[in-house]
C-alpha cells in the first residue's frame, strides 16, 4: 500500500507560496535566499529518488511540466520518468511523460491510488490539494523544510480545518543557514482520543 507524503518549503509564518520565484508573488524566490547546505540538498535528492510517484494539483503540475522535462541529472531524471498523477477537473490531456489525470472525488481517487501503488506518493506544492488531503486524513507523512524568514503575506500551507489534526514529530534537524527539516507522521487514533 502506498503512503501519501507531503513535502513543502515553508516560511516561519506558514507561507508556502512561490518559494522558487516563478509565480509573480511579491516575495517570490524567498527559499533561494538561504543555503540548505549539502545535508539539505541530500535530503531533497534522497526524498526524490525514493519516491514511487508524484501527486500534484493542476497549478503545481503545470509549473513542473514546464520546468523539469528540459533538465538533466538524477533529480530531473527521476521526476521526468516516474508516474505522475494530477488532480484536476479542467486538465484533459497532460503532456508530461507518464502523467495521469485524476478526476472526481479527491478522497476516493487518492484512496484508490494508495491501494494501487507501493511506496511514497509525494506531493510538492499543491496548496489546495494538500489542504484537502489533510482535511480527509489522507496524509501519512508531512515533511516541512522551514526557512528562517517571516513573509507576512502569501498563501499558507494550512487553511481552516473542520477539526484539529494531531501529528507526531518523527524527526527534526537543522541544515545550512538555519533551515529546519521537520518530519511529522499522523498521530495514532489513541492520541486523537486523548487529545
Amino acid at each position: 500500500m502506498g503512503r501519501i507524503v507531503v513535502t513543502e518549503f515553508v516560511s516561519l509564518d506558514g507561507v508556502m507560496e512561490d518559494p522558487g520565484g516563478s509565480e509573480n508573488f511579491s516575495h517570490g524566490g524567498w527559499s533561494f535566499e538561504f543555503d540548505r547546505g549539502d545535508e539539505g540538498d541530500r535530503f531533497k535528492l534522497d526524498e526524490t529518488l525514493s519516491s514511487e510517484a508524484l501527486l500534484l494539483g493542476r497549478k503545481t503540475y503545470e509549473g513542473f511540466a514546464e520546468a523539469w522535462p528540459s533538465r538533466e541529472g538524477g533529480f530531473a531524471d527521476k521526476f521526468n520518468t516516474m508516474p505522475k498523477y494530477v488532480v484536476s477537473s479542467t486538465l484533459d490531456e497532460p503532456e508530461w511523460e507518464n502523467s495521469t489525470v485524476l478526476k472526481g472525488d479527491v478522497a476516493e481517487e487518492v484512496a484508490k491510488l494508495k491501494e494501487k501503488l507501493e511506496g511514497d506518493i509525494v506531493v510538492h506544492g499543491s496548496a489546495q490539494l494538500v489542504q484537502a488531503l489533510v482535511e480527509q486524513d489522507l496524509v501519512d507523512e508531512l515533511r516541512l523544510m522551514v526557512f528562517p524568514v517571516v513573509l507576512g503575506s502569501g498563501k499558507r500551507l494550512f487553511g481552516d480545518r473542520s477539526d484539529k489534526k494531531r501529528l507526531r514529530l518523527a524527526d527534526s534537524k537543522t541544515v545550512g543557514d538555519g533551515v529546519t527539516i521537520l518530519t511529522y507522521e499522523r498521530a495514532g487514533e489513541e492520541a486523537e482520543a486523548r487529545g
